[in-house]
């Protein structure tokens, strides 16, 4: 092998390594203050080890470092003046199962952001507004805002369009994760870039059925998926429908 040769394979080696850097994770016991007996999986960055606790339905919480962030916060899973102050708060729509004020005033600090869309903001008063296709830096974390909203006919009435309801992508050390909120496989999605995991909502008449949730899985291909919000659905039928799709692993946690 020559130089130049050599030079090449060395670049696609590393590039190699940094992909399966970014999505290796593991599973645990959630470390998060306050997270009591949540699972949690981890999952190395450039910008250090980020943990994302599955606390229930669309609840998450997410941690790198000293950054603390939740999305959807809901006292019905967990007494949130255990849990440290949040850096930041995202909250994609105002439905109760995710619009909470109680949680968002536990987790709220002097430096604590609200982020979430125009429709929140103006029904509870507090927040910033993001919107989509726009973004914002919290130390080493980007959140740009992604469309949400039903299409499906009949169903639109739960998520319109027109609310501006938010997805939200995080970008952190080399890794993109992507919640989609309350949606359905939305055009846009042909456009998300190099999501490495993903958060999909399951659950008709609300947000998808198992074969939306897999057309939306082909249809941007990220490393790893895992179904949210899926109350009585059963989420191993994605696992069935998405068997032969080898590019995206599909994981299981209860939510």
């Amino acid at each position: 092998m020559n130089t130049s040769s050599f030079q090449r394979f060395l670049g696609v080696f590393r590039n190699l390594q940094a992909t399966v850097f970014a999505v290796a994770a593991t599973m645990g016991a959630a470390a998060m203050e306050g997270s009591g007996n949540f699972v949690s999986d981890h999952f190395s960055t450039s910008a250090g080890k980020l943990e994302i606790v599955f606390i229930g339905h669309s609840t998450l919480a997410m941690q790198v470092g000293s950054l603390k962030i939740h999305i959807d916060p809901q006292s019905r899973y967990t007494d949130y003046s255990r849990w440290e102050k949040a850096d930041l708060i995202l909250i994609t729509h105002e439905h109760a199962d995710h619009l909470d004020l109680k949680a968002i005033s536990s987790l709220s600090g002097p430096q604590t952001r609200i982020i979430t869309s125009k429709a929140v903001r103006d029904k509870i008063g507090m927040g910033e507004v993001l919107e989509h296709g726009k973004s914002l830096a919290q130390g080493p974390l980007s959140v740009t805002a992604f469309p949400a909203y039903n299409i499906t006919n009949g169903r639109e009435m739960y998520h319109p369009k027109s609310r501006l309801d938010n997805g939200y992508i995080l970008a952190l050390g080399g890794l993109r994760v992507y919640v989609a909120g309350d949606t359905e496989n939305i055009p846009e999605m042909a456009s998300l870039d190099s999501i490495d995991v993903a958060f999909l909502p399951m659950n008709q008449p609300f947000t998808m059925t198992v074969p939306q949730v897999a057309e939306a899985v082909r249809a941007f291909k990220p490393k790893i998926v895992y179904p949210y919000h899926y109350s009585s659905t059963d989420p191993r039928e994605l696992v069935r429908l998405l068997e032969k799709d080898t590019y995206t692993e599909v994981r299981i946690r209860k939510m």
